[in-house]
C-alpha cells in the first residue's frame, strides 16, 4: 500500500509549509476511505484510517484547523492554553499521537433563547487537535453511510438543503407534520450504544471513549461524564450524527408494512433531520401518530426522549388544533388554498388547489428587529458612521440567510421598522432642530434611491437595506453526493451559489474559478475565506473588484505577515499581525448568522 509519509519534508518553518500539497494528500486518503466504506470493505477502511491518523500531513492539517482556522481558537481548556506560536504548532505536530487518554473539559454555561442554559465543554488545545485528526479519518467513512435526509453538521449540507427537501416532499400533496425535538440530545446519549455504532478500529474507539469519559471541570469541581457528548469539542457533532443514524431507516421499515405498493409508501413518508431537530411528513394522521411511537421507542435505546414542549402535530394546508403550517430552522412553512372563487374549496369541501409558501418565521423577524433596535439604542451618542458599520453586517447576514425563500414582504417590513427606529435616534440627537433639518443631515439620495441613511463624506458610507438583497433560489444538494467523492465539476459549480454567500464573494469566487490566489488550492466546504485587498488601503489600494481577491484565512494571515506589520479589524478586535506571531488583545466568541437563526 502506498503511504503519504514517504518523501516528506518536515520543515522547521511553519510559514513555508506547502499547504496545497498537504490538503491534496490528506484528501486523497479521505477519498479512498469514502470509497472503501461505500463498497462495504471494512478491513480496507480501517487500514486507511490508521494510515491517515499516523500521517504527518494529517497532523499538520489538524493543527492548522484548530489553532488558526477555528473561530474559537482563542478559548482555553483546563490547561489555560489559548494560543500557540508557529514554533509551538510544529512542536505539537511532532508530538501528536493517539494515546487513549484525555484531560477533562472545562465547562461553561451559555444562555439559550428560551431562558435555559446550555452546558458547553471546552477541551484543551491538544485534545482538540487530536479530535480533529480523528474526525479527518472518521468523517469520510460515515459520509458514505449517512441517510440522505440528514443535513445537520455535515460537510456541504445546510439548513437551506433541509428546507428545500421539505418543499419537495409537500409541493404536490398537503401532509400532516410531526415537528419534534430531542430533549438535551448532546447531554444524554448512551455511551455504550454510541461506541457500538462507530464500526471503527480499536485505536480510534479507545480514543473516543477516553473523550466521552474524561469528565468536566465545573467551577472547580471535577464531575464524571457517564452519558452524553460534550458540546464544544471538534468531533461532538459527528458523534451525535452517528448516534442518531438509523432513524430514517426505522421509519422506512414501518412503511413497508402498510397496505399498498411498497415503493409508493416509502416515497409518501419523509423524515428530514437537522441535528436533533426533525420532522416527519405523511398524508395520513394515523401514520404520523404511529411514527411518533416508533421514534420514541427507538430513541429509548439511546436514553433519549422527545421534548414535549417542542413536539407537536400540524397540517401544512388545513387547520389542525387551531394551527396551520409549522416553523422549522427559522422558516415558516405553510400551504395556502387557491381557486377560481379565491376560497380554494370545491363542492365536496376539498381544496381546488394550493400554493406552498416558505418565509421567515415571525419569531425570527421579531428577534431580528429587536437586535437592530438594541444596537441603535447603544449608539445614542456615537457618530453615524459607527452605527452604520455596526448595523450593516447584521442586516447583510440575516437577509442573505432568508434570500432563498419568499422574503420580499418581510424585507420591506423590516426596512420600515428600522427607518422608524433610526428616525427616533436622529431626532433625539437634535431635539432643538426641525425634522426637515434632521432628515437632510442623515438621509440622502443615492442614484435612483431616496431616503438612504448615509454619510455625506467622500467615502459615502450608506446603511444597507433588507430590500436590496435579491431573492436567489437555492438548489438542493443531491442526496447521493459528498465532497469526498472527488466530483469537482459538481462541487465547483455550487461554489458561490449558496444563499449565505454575498454578491461580492460570489463574483470573486467565479473570477478565481474557485481557487485561492495564494496557495492555488480549490476552496472546499468548511474552509474559512476572507476577502483581501491586493494593494492595502494604507498604501493607496481601492475597494474595487480588480484590487480584491478571496484567500483562505491562513493564506490571508501569511500574506499580511509578508506585507509587514499591518493592523486590521476583525470581530471588533484590533489584531496586530507580525511576521512570526499573531497577537490578539481580547477574544469575543461569535456565532454565525445561520446559528442565530437556528437558536
Amino acid at each position: 500500500m502506498t503511504t503519504i509519509n514517504k518523501s516528506i519534508d518536515k520543515t522547521e518553518n511553519w510559514q513555508s509549509i506547502n499547504w496545497k500539497k498537504v490538503e491534496i494528500e490528506v484528501f486523497r486518503l479521505q477519498k479512498r476511505i469514502y470509497r472503501a466504506s461505500q463498497s462495504g470493505n471494512k478491513k480496507l477502511t480501517h487500514k486507511l484510517q490508521k494510515l491517515l491518523t499516523s500521517s504527518y500531513y494529517a497532523k499538520l492539517l489538524s493543527t492548522r484547523k484548530v489553532t488558526q482556522d477555528n473561530q474559537g481558537r482563542k478559548t482555553a481548556g483546563v490547561d489555560g492554553v489559548k494560543s500557540l506560536t508557529p514554533n509551538q504548532r510544529l512542536e505539537m505536530v511532532n508530538n501528536l499521537n493517539l494515546r487513549g487518554k484525555s484531560k477533562p473539559t472545562r465547562r461553561v454555561w451559555i444562555p439559550k433563547v428560551d431562558g435555559e442554559q446550555r452546558p458547553l465543554g471546552i477541551p484543551c488545545m491538544e485534545e482538540r487537535v487530536r479530535q480533529c485528526l480523528v474526525k479527518l479519518a472518521l468523517e469520510p467513512q460515515w459520509e458514505a453511510k449517512f441517510e440522505p435526509n440528514s443535513y445537520g453538521f455535515r460537510p456541504a449540507k445546510s439548513t437551506h438543503d433541509a428546507v428545500e427537501a421539505i418543499f419537495n416532499a409537500i409541493r404536490f400533496q398537503p401532509k400532516y407534520v410531526l415537528d419534534a425535538d430531542i430533549a438535551k440530545c448532546f447531554d444524554r446519549i448512551n455511551h455504550d450504544e454510541l461506541l457500538n455504532k462507530l464500526e471503527t478500529h480499536p485505536l480510534l474507539r479507545r480514543e473516543i471513549k477516553a473523550w466521552l469519559k474524561s469528565g468536566v471541570l465545573d467551577d472547580g469541581l471535577l464531575l464524571p461524564t457517564n452519558e452524553g457528548t460534550p458540546q464544544g469539542g471538534t468531533i461532538s457533532p459527528l458523534l451525535a450524527n452517528i448516534a442518531l443514524h438509523g432513524m430514517e431507516e426505522e421509519i422506512k421499515k414501518y412503511t413497508r408494512t402498510l397496505k399498498g405498493h411498497k415503493v409508493n409508501n416509502e416515497k409518501s413518508l419523509s423524515l428530514i433531520r437537522y441535528a436533533d431537530d426533525f420532522i416527519i411528513l405523511h398524508k395520513e394522521e394515523e401514520v404520523i401518530l404511529k411514527c411518533k411511537q416508533i421514534i420514541e421507542k427507538w430513541l429509548g435505546k439511546l436514553d433519549l426522549v422527545l421534548k414535549p414542549s417542542k413536539t407537536r402535530i400540524s397540517h401544512t394546508l388545513n387547520k389542525y388544533e387551531g394551527k396551520k403550517g409549522f416553523d422549522f430552522l427559522g422558516f415558516n412553512i405553510r400551504q395556502y388554498a387557491v381557486g377560481k372563487t379565491h376560497t380554494g374549496q370545491s363542492t365536496n369541501g376539498q381544496p381546488l388547489g394550493f400554493k406552498t409558501i416558505i418565509k421567515p418565521s415571525k419569531d425570527k423577524v421579531r428577534k431580528h428587529i429587536e437586535k437592530i433596535g438594541n444596537v441603535i439604542r447603544k449608539h445614542k451618542s456615537t457618530p453615524q458612521i459607527a452605527l452604520i458599520k455596526e448595523l450593516n453586517p447584521i442586516i447583510r447576514g440575516w437577509a442573505n440567510y432568508y434570500r432563498s425563500v419568499c422574503s420580499k414582504e418581510t424585507y420591506s417590513k423590516c426596512d420600515f421598522i428600522m427607518y422608524r427606529q433610526l428616525k427616533r435616534w436622529a431626532e433625539r440627537r437634535h431635539s432643538n432642530k426641525s425634522k426637515s433639518w434632521v432628515a437632510k443631515k442623515y438621509w440622502h439620495t443615492y442614484g435612483n434611491r431616496n431616503w438612504v441613511f448615509s454619510t455625506r463624506d467622500e467615502d459615502g458610507m450608506k446603511l444597507l437595506s433588507h430590500s436590496e438583497t435579491k431573492i436567489q433560489r437555492h438548489i438542493k444538494v443531491k442526496d447521493n453526493k459528498s465532497p469526498y467523492d472527488g466530483d469537482w465539476i459538481y462541487w465547483t459549480a455550487r461554489i458561490g451559489k449558496h444563499p449565505e454567500v454575498s454578491t461580492r464573494m460570489a463574483t470573486l469566487l467565479k473570477k478565481q474559478k474557485g481557487r485561492c490566489n495564494d496557495c492555488g488550492h480549490c476552496f472546499k466546504d468548511g474552509d474559512l475565506l476572507e476577502i483581501d485587498h491586493i494593494i492595502p488601503k494604507s498604501r493607496g489600494g481601492k475597494d474595487e473588484y480588480k484590487n480584491l481577491q478571496v484567500l483562505h484565512r491562513h493564506c490571508h494571515d501569511k500574506k499580511t505577515a509578508r506585507d509587514g506589520s499591518l493592523t486590521r479589524i476583525y470581530d471588533k478586535e484590533v489584531i496586530r499581525e507580525e511576521p512570526c506571531e499573531v497577537k490578539v488583545s481580547r477574544t469575543v466568541l461569535k456565532t454565525s448568522q445561520s446559528s442565530d437563526a437556528l437558536a
